[in-house]
């Protein structure tokens, strides 16, 4: 939801169609082999439901395991996410830089080869809280957060090795969004924090500019999910913030087994 709050921020008028796989939340604690075949096989079923100008994968696992067999299966243009260590590397000054992920997602080797790639001449620090992602959601459906839960995720940041000469922070999941001014507020002074989906948000506006796509629509998108949520009235509200006024139900006929 955080990229779908990005994109709302930058193009009000755009119809935006959300799915959500909530029958295997969070992605970054799942294994590999499983979620690639799950995420193609969702996503190019729901291509051909719902017929987008453009694909966005809003989430930095799907995006890092799934991206190339998506964009050779699809005709339309793909954006993806990565955590932003790229980003954290050009404009640290300290030279040691953060990362928050989901504790799978941390032990990935895209995440070492995106920091032998972009930031190599700086130390990278991670920190895998599989908590976090809950608190977001939690957070995104507005409940207030305990300034204790989050504090702890940040001192298992802060507190490793040279974690006090850390100046600059990425979110690597894009639930993360939702607790970004938490993050701000509890972490120590002089550190910043990098949120990729206004970057997103950006690409997919000139992807659609470039494919002349981009247009005001009067038309609701659709919230959809593969699983019924369990606070159905919470998310209800929640999601008319981003400009869903309901939800429905998305099936896949290929999904079933994995599902089981």
């Amino acid at each position: 939801m955080g990229v779908v709050q990005a994109l709302r921020d930058l193009l009000p008028a755009l119809h935006i169609d959300y799915l959500a796989d909530t029958a295997l939340f969070p992605y970054g604690e799942q294994p590999d082999d499983l979620l690639t075949s799950r995420i193609v096989s969702l996503l190019v079923c729901a291509c051909e439901r719902l017929q987008p100008d453009v694909l966005v994968i809003a989430c930095n696992t799907a995006s890092t395991i799934a991206l190339p067999a998506l964009r050779e299966q699809l005709k339309i243009p793909v954006v993806g996410c990565v955590p932003p260590i790229r980003w954290a590397g050009r404009v640290s000054t300290s030279r040691v830089i953060g990362l928050l992920s989901t504790s799978a997602t941390a032990r990935r080797p895209y995440i070492l080869q995106l920091h032998r790639d972009f930031a190599s001449d700086c130390r990278l620090i991670t920190h895998g809280a599989r908590r976090l992602a809950d608190l977001a959601e939690r957070a995104f459906l507005g409940e207030t957060i305990a300034d204790a839960d989050v504090e702890h995720e940040l001192h298992c940041l802060f507190s490793q090795p040279h974690g006090d000469e850390i100046d600059t922070v990425g979110l690597g999941c894009t639930h993360y969004t939702f607790l970004m001014d938490a993050f701000e507020r509890l972490s120590p002074n002089g550190v910043t924090w990098l949120d990729p989906a206004p970057a997103v948000a950006r690409q997919v506006r000139t992807v659609l500019q470039t494919a002349e796509r981009l247009s005001e629509s009067s038309q609701a998108g659709r919230l959809l999910m593969t699983r019924a949520p369990h606070e159905a009235a919470r998310l209800e509200a929640a999601a008319k913030r981003l400009g869903f006024n309901e939800w429905e139900l998305f099936t896949a006929p290929a999904l079933q087994t994995a599902e089981a």
